[in-house]
């Protein structure tokens, strides 16, 4: 059996999706192949979803990508500690998968960025990580390694982060490190369970 590793993001600035690329490379060190997909734009003024499609990165996530995969990494900039509209909008549509429990038993991770040191990227963490806990998935954080506990800029054990500051708009040596263990982590984790 193929195991996938769907990571989903929202990216508003490139930040969240240059974590995605990151978290991938860690899936792919694994015997785990990583599916990488985004969301389509909410334009706020009148709250519908974007039609176009993307003309450049990954396709837009579909629910059979839910289905086939063995474990989710998703991730979205933070909004008022929150995750970004897009991505909440699209898993609120998920409620069929919920009441078919299909989700449940997998592995999840999360990731977010900020554009402050206190932009509330613990808290969208905990919030996106809400109702993948009500799909009956398991949570996984980011291992503990050497850079979660000396990085200055993101990371937590909750899941991958970037500090999108003047002096630190790439994503940092840290950054990068924990994005990667987390995609390796979720990755070995959804082949134990598999």
């Amino acid at each position: 059996m193929n195991k996938k590793i769907l990571i989903i993001y929202y990216s508003h600035k490139g930040s969240t999706n240059a974590l995605a690329n990151e978290i991938a490379l860690g899936v792919e060190s694994t015997d785990c192949e990583s599916v990488v997909r985004t969301v389509p734009k909410i334009n706020a003024s009148d709250t519908t979803i974007s039609k176009d499609k993307p003309v450049q990165g990954p396709p837009y996530v579909t629910k059979n990508d839910l289905i086939e995969a063995s474990g989710l990494i998703i991730g979205s900039p933070t909004r008022f500690g929150n995750m970004a509209a897009p991505l909440k909008f699209f898993i609120d549509g998920t409620s069929d998968l919920w009441l078919n429990r299909t989700l449940e038993g997998k592995p999840f991770g999360l990731f977010t960025s900020t554009s402050s040191m206190h932009g509330g990227q613990e808290m969208t963490l905990f919030s996106m990580a809400t109702p993948f806990l009500h799909h009956g998935m398991i949570w996984v954080g980011t291992p503990l390694i050497h850079e979660l506990g000396s990085t200055k800029t993101g990371g937590s054990p909750y899941g991958a982060s970037h500090v999108h500051l003047d002096w630190n708009q790439s994503l940092s040596k840290e950054e990068k490190i924990i994005a990667s263990s987390l995609g390796q982590r979720v990755a070995k984790i959804a082949s134990l369970l598999v």
